[in-house]
């Protein structure tokens, strides 16, 4: 009895936090903020450069105008994980789906991080491998980017294996591993954001924050097994905690390969969505899921 109870409370906190975060008023809030931050760390760093700052203040900001474009990208990056937590509950499918949106996003961060090694005014001579890296993270985050699309479109004929009863106790369980990667990742911003105000070195969140997400991925397979213990369901559920696991080591690669092993991982996760819904899925009717002019 005490423990539904605590587990009627977590969840109704959860539930609660996912509805303010996905309100309106929210998006505002943070679409104004995210401006109002980018023009005050430009204007900072512009202060910085000119020497018209504190210098215990002077120490903690950058002299290159283009690291307010890759601090804003974080903090964008850091609203997507939120987003990527509170889709946990709802797919498996769709949490993945996200997790390549933040890895297209990572990308183009990379991108432009790649401008704070140009000097400014920008002088591209002597600066041949910035221009290389450029491209390749840019055309890494495009092709994701439109893989992205099959990935969804492959969704269009998703699997129905769950009964009413079932589904309901394993999305309150998913809603509780949830909250709990959602305290992890604001206990790293907490901790990462104290490291930068002592000037000690600071970690990528992004980079433990995908490790967590492995283990994170494989407990969500434990727990389905529970309820489908067939085998295409836990080939499938399996398959995309492998594709997290690929991005993860795409995160830490050099350029080349980040891009190579993060577009590698996203011909996976599509090959496995089209061949899971096409030839596994059951419709509610018990037939074989069908593509759509065959449904017309």
């Amino acid at each position: 009895m005490l423990m539904n109870k605590l587990t009627f409370i977590l969840v109704r906190v959860f539930d609660r936090a996912q509805a303010f975060t996905e309100s309106e008023g929210a998006h505002k809030f943070v679409g104004q903020g995210l401006v109002a931050f980018f023009l005050a760390a430009l204007a900072l760093i512009e202060l910085n450069r000119l020497d018209l700052l504190l210098a215990a203040l002077g120490e903690l900001l950058s002299r290159n105008s283009f690291d307010a474009v890759t601090q804003t990208f974080t903090l964008v990056l850091m609203l997507e994980v939120v987003e990527l937590v509170f889709s946990l509950p709802r797919s498996t499918s769709r949490s993945v789906g996200k997790q390549f949106e933040i890895l297209a996003l990572i990308l183009l961060r990379d991108a432009f991080k790649e401008l704070t090694h140009l000097p400014v005014p920008v002088e591209l001579t002597g600066h041949s491998d910035v221009i290389v890296n450029i491209a390749l993270d840019g055309a890494g985050a495009l092709t994701v980017f439109v893989l992205l699309g099959a990935y969804k479109y492959a969704q269009r004929c998703a699997p129905r294996h769950w009964a009413p009863a079932i589904l309901a106790k394993f999305i309150t369980a998913k809603k509780l591993v949830a909250l709990l990667v959602l305290c992890a990742f604001v206990a790293m911003g907490a901790y990462d954001a104290l490291l930068l105000l002592r000037v000690e070195p600071t970690f990528d969140i992004f980079h433990d924050f995908y490790t967590l997400l492995i283990f994170t991925d494989i407990l969500i397979v434990l727990i389905a097994q529970r309820y489908m213990p067939e085998f295409h369901a836990i080939f499938r559920n399996s398959g995309f905690a492998l594709s997290t696991l690929f991005i993860r080591m795409a995160l830490t690669a050099p350029t080349m390969l980040s891009v190579l092993m993060g577009v590698g991982a996203m011909v996976f996760a599509v090959g496995l969505t089209f061949a899971s819904n096409r030839f596994y899925a059951i419709t509610q009717t018990g037939g074989p899921c069908l593509l759509p002019d065959s449904r017309k």
